[in-house]
């Protein structure tokens, strides 16, 4: 991992430090089973921050651990500097188990809010997530295909919550191909 990046993710859990809240208004998914969560999401559209600027191919994989804990490994294609970056983090529940809102840390000991508030519960196979405010929003999918219809149903109910669904941006989940060097 480069240098910049783990600077960059730094920065982040620094302005993140003690924001584990979530955004006014916006209600976690109760019923939630963090067994079904479990496993490998793409990160099908996202709000821009320099933690993730340039990245491609953004995966995020989730696994229990021994001590309660979530395992998070995120995980994004920089085609510029032709490598993968990679960020090792933990997420625990803010409350019950059974509501999606949790705190994740990748630099200890400054956590960021988690917030699933939309969640395919028959087969967990997409959801909107928050961190602690409107500026940071996640659509992740079991596949990388998710449907044009289902995409922007989703993004319809970003938008109802008052997140600023215009700067969302497409992660781009073909071939990691690196750019052209000079």
């Amino acid at each position: 991992m480069k240098l910049t990046r783990s600077v960059c993710a730094l920065l982040f859990v620094g302005i993140l430090a003690g924001c584990t809240g979530r955004p006014d208004g916006l209600e976690p998914v109760s019923g939630f089973n963090v067994t079904r969560y479990e496993g490998n999401w793409y990160e099908i559209m996202r709000l821009d921050h320099s933690f993730e600027r340039g990245l491609s191919n953004v995966t995020a994989t989730y696994t229990s651990g021994d001590d309660g804990k979530l395992r998070v490994v995120n995980r994004g294609f920089n085609r510029q500097d032709c490598e993968w970056d990679e960020a090792l983090g933990t997420a625990e529940f803010q409350g019950s188990p059974d509501i999606a809102s949790l705190s994740v840390t990748f630099q200890w000991p400054f956590a960021g809010g988690y917030h699933v508030f939309e969640l395919d519960t028959q087969g967990y196979d997409y959801a909107l997530v928050s961190g602690p405010n409107r500026d940071f929003l996640w659509l992740l999918a079991r596949d990388p295909g998710l449907a044009a219809e289902t995409r922007n149903r989703l993004v319809d109910r970003a938008r109802e919550e008052g997140f600023p669904v215009a700067e969302l941006i497409l992660v781009d989940h073909s071939d990691p191909v690196c750019a052209a060097k000079d």
